[in-house]
């Protein structure tokens, strides 16, 4: 069957989110949250942006703005059901009229996870897949703490199941963010190990979404400016952790290319991403970040004209359909090693690999993919990446 170029696919766009973005924008957050008609506030986070001071600043400019504000302060990484069904639970005794999810994706997901059960009632499994809250949802505000997940540019929390762990996308028009609130500053206490983490997740947002079966000119547009962003920035943040213009620069690119996934999807790498998370625990981020050079060589013979346009976008003149794909996934695996993420600190299992493997395969995204992929073909990934942890011959 004859591809369909991008700039013919079908689409359709709606611009939800408001983005408030500049060195000093958390002051703004009281009467930008007083803007959506609210007067009761929960602000939901984890314990490490809490320690950080980083809410400190919230409560103060939301209580100036003559605001109440309850802070529940124990998301999780990777938060469940429960861990949203506790947030719910701890927000109904204040009434609440609006909801503030500040910090890494686990925070924002959680938050707009308990928008989910506060406003709609049930559990997170009744709103797996997209349109599914029947009821209005509140008003929403995302304060990134991290330059990784896009999560405030995007409808759907991601919410693990606790009896299968398996990672749930629940998607409405009302789980999308009235407002985003960008502030490169919150950025400069990420540890090193997150901020790499989280930059090459946003990278791997940025390429998969790219060449997705659904991209199409707008989706394109985020991720390729954000694919240059993070290609330039990435490493001096790494070199240089209180570069805040390098901070900046990351930052916008994670939410141009959370954008990208709103309009658009992603692909294998994710796909073969969520196994390792739920049989070893691996940091979501770490898992991309070693997966997706291994998956750009995998696509590289029907999209390499794609990855050819996107490296030129990126400064790379000198490349075409035929070398792109491999330019592209030394590039990818470089600024991984920059930010000392090695497929070696994954423990893969050979025995592991077929159950892995059948696992990426359901994965949602993996039918995105622009190269169709079965589970034999994940197998034939998980191969190459224990090579590589290894050095053994699988």
């Amino acid at each position: 069957m004859e591809k369909t170029h991008p700039l013919l696919r079908s689409f359709e766009t709606r611009s939800r989110t408001r983005v408030v973005y500049g060195r000093g924008a958390i002051e703004q957050l009281g009467p930008l949250v007083r803007e959506l008609g609210a007067r009761r506030v929960l602000v939901v986070t984890d314990p490490g942006v809490a320690a950080a001071g980083h809410v400190g600043r919230a409560v103060r400019s939301l209580s100036g703005a003559g605001l109440y504000v309850a802070v529940f302060d124990q998301v999780r990484e990777n938060p469940t059901s429960t861990d949203v069904a506790r947030c719910a639970e701890f927000a109904r005794p204040h009434d609440i009229g609006c909801i503030v999810g500040m910090g890494g994706g686990s925070a924002m997901d959680c938050a707009k996870g308990c928008n989910f059960i506060y406003t709609n009632g049930g559990s997170m499994r009744d709103y797996w897949g997209y349109g599914k809250a029947t009821k209005p949802m509140l008003p929403m505000v995302l304060v990134p703490t991290t330059a990784g997940t896009g999560s405030e540019a995007q409808s759907y929390a991601l919410i693990v199941d606790p009896e299968t762990h398996r990672k749930m996308a629940c998607g409405a028009p009302g789980a999308a963010a009235r407002i985003a609130v960008l502030d490169p500053e919150l950025v400069l206490s990420c540890p090193p190990r997150v901020t790499a983490a989280a930059g090459l997740d946003a990278l791997g947002h940025a390429v998969e979404s790219y060449v997705c079966t659904r991209a199409n000119p707008l989706s394109r547009m985020f991720a390729a400016h954000a694919f240059r962003l993070l290609v330039e920035y990435l490493p001096r943040v790494f070199e240089q952790p209180d570069d805040l213009e390098a901070r900046a620069a990351t930052l916008l690119a994670a939410n141009w290319a959370g954008a990208a996934i709103e309009h658009s999807m992603l692909g294998a790498a994710h796909a073969a991403a969520n196994p390792l998370t739920r049989r070893y625990g691996t940091t979501h981020g770490v898992a991309v970040a070693v997966l997706l050079p291994h998956v750009v060589r995998f696509n590289a013979s029907v999209v390499g004209h794609d990855y050819a346009e996107l490296l030129r976008m990126a400064g790379y003149l000198d490349v075409d359909s035929t070398t792109a794909g491999e330019l592209l996934s030394t590039l990818l695996r470089q600024l991984a090693q920059r930010g000392n993420l090695n497929a070696a600190e994954i423990r893969i299992c050979l025995s592991d690999i077929e159950d892995l493997a059948e696992d990426a395969a359901q994965q949602w995204t993996a039918q995105f993919n622009p190269r169709p992929i079965s589970a034999a073909e994940f197998a034939t990934l998980y191969r190459a990446l224990f090579h590589e942890a290894t050095g053994k011959a699988p």
